[in-house]
């Protein structure tokens, strides 16, 4: 979210297989799936006999601002990253699809989530002789596959995979192979789409739009996909269990024409301000949202309460996220810069803010006054999500329990904190009562501090803190 102290979006990973233009439509996904990550991207593309690659830190457009990128980048496979870090050091070395010679030859991986299994495996590898060359824990996935003795590549992955613990939306390439994999609690969303005969895989339907190719479904939690030269064969590697599906997606991180965990993310997030609406009133003049990600939330509240919609808060869209800068100082400058309030809208108005969510609540202190600044009566804000208690160890970068400003203080003290005339938060049970798509058990442990997969292992404050990875 635009303002948050410490969300970061996790990341976005694409495959293509079987289009001479393999490169250019992983390069138009990874642009359309820019909200997922903005620290660094990559493309790794295949001609059946060698690899080409790409990777530097930045945006997409300015990454393959250079023509002449796309056209080196020759093959009819190819897989994409974008990252923000929640495992790892924000540099070069990390930035993905990671690529590694292996004794049968090169294979890159690009991966969505965090592996809570990480460090013993990483120490076990070490161990073992695996030389690591970066920080990441996405690295710890391509050593298993490197030191299996199985004799084809889905055996490998399979052995590799069924080691892994926590989320994991993967694509993989080799030469001549695409595959792409899913953990068995389906944290994180990954699809399938078609593009006349090419197979398209990425973490968004929005990026298939972009490109003119049809959604053909989920990759399911558990499910192993192979697309080779034989077409696409599809394996259940896991035993099916209670999903944990990563309920944020809807809230914040995806795009809101996107289509993630078989339901429109518009859609969802219209229920939820319409049924934080019925819970939680509010009396106002006006609704407004903080753009973009509590838009549709902000509709919804407005529908249901009949309370006039309005667009109190223009947003510069010319910078990046406020939550991309490490330093505080950096991130309530970016406010100043990225929000400016319609005066016209809000003077003399009672404002009803829609919020997704809160996180430290510092820089939503500094909208409020701004806000207040341009003239409003009254401020009062409504959240589409429930207080945040505790962090995420799924791929979501979320500060420490001790930042995290609803761990600390009550709703009453964090709206004195706000200086907001009413706050209130959606309810747990109204969020989840607001999705209706068929998948009866989301991962909410951020409001709830209950973890689908029990950790094991220590995360220490650094390992979590704003500079992570994928």
């Amino acid at each position: 979210m635009h303002i948050k102290s410490s969300i970061h979006a996790n990341c976005g990973v694409v495959g293509v297989y079987g289009h001479p233009d393999a490169a250019q439509l992983t390069y138009l996904c990874l642009y359309a799936l820019q909200h997922r990550g903005q620290e660094g991207a990559g493309i790794v593309s295949s001609s059946g006999t060698e690899f080409k690659f790409h990777r530097a830190m930045g945006l997409v457009s300015d990454i393959f601002s250079d023509v002449n990128i796309l056209h080196e980048l020759e093959g009819t496979i190819a897989i994409g990253h974008n990252r923000y870090s929640t495992t790892g050091e924000n540099k070069i070395e990390n930035v993905q699809p990671l690529v590694m010679n292996l004794k049968d030859g090169p294979i890159a991986v690009s991966h969505n989530g965090n592996l809570i299994n990480s460090k013993s495996l990483r120490s076990t590898l070490m161990k073992q002789g695996s030389i690591f060359q970066t920080s990441s824990d996405s690295e710890v996935i391509v050593h298993l596959i490197a030191r299996s003795q199985k004799n084809t590549l889905k055996d490998r992955i399979k052995e590799a995979i069924l080691q892994l613990s926590g989320a994991y939306s993967l694509v993989l390439m080799t030469r001549n192979t695409l595959a792409a994999v899913r953990d068995p609690k389906g944290f994180r969303p990954l699809c399938v789409g078609k593009k006349d005969n090419a197979y398209i895989i990425t973490s968004e339907s929005c990026a298939l739009d972009l490109i003119e190719a049809k959604y053909v479904r989920d990759v399911q939690p558990g499910e192993l996909i192979i697309i080779n030269e034989n077409g696409i064969h599809s394996e259940m590697i896991f035993t099916p269990e209670k999903t944990a599906a990563c309920i944020f997606e809807y809230i914040y991180f995806s795009r809101p024409d996107s289509r993630v965990f078989g339901e429109y993310v518009d859609k969802t997030r219209r229920k939820f301000g319409k049924t934080l609406a019925e819970e939680k009133p509010a009396d106002g003049d006006i609704v407004i949202s903080v753009p973009d990600s509590s838009n549709t939330a902000a509709l919804g509240y407005s529908q249901k309460s009949n309370i006039k919609f309005e667009i109190g808060l223009i947003r510069n869209h010319y910078i990046g996220r406020t939550f991309i800068h490490p330093i505080q100082s950096q991130r309530d400058f970016n406010v100043l810069i990225k929000f400016n309030p319609v005066g016209g809208v809000l003077k003399d108005r009672r404002v009803v803010i829609v919020e997704d969510s809160i996180v430290r609540g510092t820089t939503l202190k500094k909208l409020v006054k701004m806000v207040r600044d341009a003239g409003a009566k009254e401020v009062h804000i409504r959240v589409s999500s429930p207080p945040i208690i505790s962090p995420c160890y799924y791929g979501m970068d979320f500060p420490t329990k001790e930042e995290l400003i609803a761990n600390n203080k009550s709703v009453e003290e964090i709206r004195q904190f706000l200086n907001v005339d009413s706050l209130e938060y959606f309810s747990l049970e109204g969020l989840l009562n607001s999705v209706k798509n068929g998948i009866t058990h989301f991962c909410t442990a951020c409001f709830s501090g209950e973890y689908p997969i029990p950790l094991k292992e220590d995360f220490s404050k650094d390992q979590y803190e704003s500079k992570n990875k994928s």
